[in-house]
């Protein structure tokens, strides 16, 4: 019986990876990818060979969830990876995992990169109390969870996409208030990395003028503990 390793990938700077993470990539018998073709890639740069890869991303982990716990089953060393990060955090490697832990499979995570700490920590807000909530609903239930998050008082921290953050802005500064204090963190660790804060009314304003590219955190200040006791 294998075990299910999840092995995090650099988010941007290929120098993020760490020496266990190729160790274990080039020990490993199959890979189950998010995309084959960016760990294609990913392992050329690295002069990993001899793993077999295996797509398992958003379209299609229903369906090849048992054909992958029966690779985990029958292979000595299975790694799960995505395209950045850690996988399993936002993406399609949860199911995956569950199955694993409900049929007595070893799952085994190891530490890397990961976008919610490093933007958490630059953003300024306070970071010893936070909570993640992944990306927001693309249709129904964004404004739901806006509201549930209104009178949060520890830093909140949202994945999001560059053509959805505008809107996002302008929703969150219309149920959260338009003086309430954020931040966006976009392109981790490579060239164009920038971390801009202000009030929501602020960086609507920016990224009116200047739309956002890359992967991005957006990031929200808790309301005070005394103002929200004053309520």
């Amino acid at each position: 019986m294998g075990k299910l390793l999840l092995v995090p990938t650099p988010l941007g700077n290929l120098g993020d990876i760490t020496f266990r993470a190729l160790e274990s990539l080039k020990k490993a018998d199959i890979i189950l990818a998010e995309d084959t073709r960016t760990t294609a890639k990913l392992l050329s740069h690295y002069g990993v060979s001899g793993a077999k890869l295996k797509s398992f991303h958003l379209h299609n982990e229903h369906k090849v969830l048992q054909y992958a716990l029966e690779l985990v089953r029958t292979h000595e060393n299975v790694c799960l990876v995505s395209d950045a990060g850690t996988p399993g955090i936002s993406d399609p490697g949860f199911l995956l995992v569950r199955a694993c832990r409900e049929n007595n499979l070893e799952v085994e995570c190891l530490p890397g990169a990961t976008a919610l700490i490093p933007a958490l920590v630059i953003s300024g807000f306070p970071t010893d109390r936070f909570v993640f909530e992944g990306f927001l609903p693309h249709k129904k239930g964004r404004q739901t969870r806006i509201l549930a998050i209104k009178e949060e008082s520890r830093t909140i921290v949202f994945y999001e996409s560059p053509h959805r953050l505008l809107k996002t802005l302008e929703q969150c500064a219309e149920f959260l208030g338009l003086q309430r204090q954020a931040a966006v963190v976009r392109e981790l660790s490579k060239l164009y990395e920038e971390c801009i804060t202000g009030t929501f009314e602020e960086l609507i304003a920016h990224f009116k003028t200047k739309p956002p590219k890359g992967e991005i955190v957006l990031l929200i200040q808790g309301i005070d503990k005394k103002d929200k006791d004053a309520t």
